[in-house]
């Protein structure tokens, strides 16, 4: 009973923590759309998916690794090998981190030139380098307080994220914004790199007060089975995160190549590119912020009740989450369906959005439904399973966008997005339904 009440306290403080931030995030990133405008919103997102790579580069699996080796560890009651696990987790993302900066640093120039098209200088890169570091290590203190059942601690330190990005990228795009897309996009990456490294410092000296207070670790010898365990996790979740986060990268970088092969001017693609991913998307996405939050409380307790053998109460805690799920995930995309032209109009003050909004609005219900599944399945150790899927989604995402997209324009640009969602939710969901069924 406990348990229960400790779970349901992290979920509601999680879901209240993140709706907030997601409205302040969302009413941030209109801010920056009405600033920069729609062509450099198209530059800003072929940067992002750029840093998202180099994101999975520095921490993959590490979160997921941290969550549920603590998460084991205090099952077992053995709090002093929960500590020890942690500790050489976030040993291990930060040389994880270093090792993307490095290879972030070295490329930068084929980055600038093949991927970006030279539209910003190398600059960019080089601040991406300095925030991949302080990424990894905050990743896997979140995964720690995760598994504890502390996610409170995360949320402080998310708020604060949050306002040290906005007052830096409200103050920096003052003083930048008049020297055109290159430095509207500097001013945005390096209000986010003080930003990763403010909240890096706040997670460890709230890590290092949690664990105060418990045995020394050093005190627990057996290290190197922790070693073997973090690297059982991490490294095959690396290798496809690392396949997958690039061909998701590359996937980004060809959509407009490939709507100018159909005919559409350069500006004209990132216009249309940005109207989709960084004004339409972000609308689609703001209530997904709930059921990412609920999915990552998933691992700690889907790996507690795997430990522990619990297989009935897998079936049962899995079936209901999807049903509340689904029910949910119906009646944002009926709402957003019904008022398309509201929110474009109130957020945007653009018309045209609208129409983006209805076409995406089915999608609601199989993208969070496939982050729920998602996470169950990490929590069930299949997160290998969970990337295989994702990588070949993204394989066919990039056939049809290179060889389609040039011929149907930009509704085959939207016909991808449902294909790759659909396929990623249908392999995702075949492979959890196995599962079930063998425990």
């Amino acid at each position: 009973m406990r348990a229960l009440k400790i779970f349901v306290f992290n979920t509601i403080i999680l879901l209240l923590s993140s709706v907030i931030l997601q409205v302040i995030t969302t009413f941030f990133n209109i801010y920056i759309s009405n600033t920069i405008g729609e062509e450099a919103v198209g530059v800003f997102s072929l940067v992002i998916s750029v840093y998202m790579f180099g994101i999975t580069l520095a921490s993959a699996g590490i979160n997921i690794a941290s969550t549920r080796i603590v998460a084991e560890e205090l099952a077992c009651k053995n709090e002093v090998g929960a500590k020890a696990a942690a500790k050489r987790c976030i040993l291990f993302s930060l040389l994880f981190g270093l090792g993307a900066s490095f290879i972030f640093f070295v490329c930068s120039d084929f980055i600038t030139v093949h991927c970006l098209h030279n539209r910003i200088s190398p600059k960019v890169i080089y601040l991406i380098c300095i925030a991949l570091p302080f990424i990894s290590m905050s990743s896997a203190i979140n995964g720690y307080f995760t598994a504890v059942r502390r996610v409170y601690k995360n949320a402080f330190a998310k708020f604060g994220e949050e306002i040290v990005k906005i007052a830096c990228t409200a103050l920096l795009l003052k003083s930048f914004m008049p020297d055109g897309i290159d430095y509207a996009c500097y001013a945005l990456i390096l209000a986010d790199v003080i930003s990763e490294i403010t909240s890096f410092l706040h997670l460890y000296i709230l890590y290092w007060k949690d664990k105060r207070g418990s045995l020394i670790e050093s005190l627990y010898r057996d290290l190197e089975s922790y070693n073997r365990r973090i690297l059982r996790i991490t490294v095959p979740v690396a290798i496809t995160s690392y396949i997958r986060s690039g061909l998701s990268t590359m996937k980004q970088l060809i959509i407009p190549s490939s709507l100018q092969r159909s005919g559409m001017n350069s500006s004209n693609a990132l216009i249309s590119y940005g109207i989709v991913n960084g004004m339409a998307m972000p609308i689609i996405m703001f209530p997904m912020i709930l059921v990412n939050s609920f999915s990552g409380l998933l691992i700690p307790e889907f790996s507690r009740y795997h430990t522990q053998g619990k297989y009935k109460k897998i079936k049962s805690t899995s079936i209901l989450i999807l049903t509340c799920t689904l029910i949910f995930s119906i009646l944002v995309a009926i709402c957003i369906f019904a008022f398309s032209d509201e929110l474009s109009n109130l957020i945007y003050r653009k018309t045209e959005i609208a129409k983006y909004l209805r076409i995406l609005a089915p999608l609601i219900v199989i993208m969070y439904l496939d982050i729920v599944i998602d996470g169950i399945l990490k929590g069930l150790d299949a997160q290998v399973d969970v990337m295989v899927v994702n990588v070949f989604d993204c394989i066919i995402s990039i056939a049809f966008i290179y060889f389609l997209v040039p011929i149907l324009g930009f509704s085959g640009y939207i016909m991808s997005i449902f294909i790759s969602e659909v396929v990623d939710f249908s392999l995702s969901g075949y492979r959890l339904l196995k599962i079930l069924q063998k425990l």
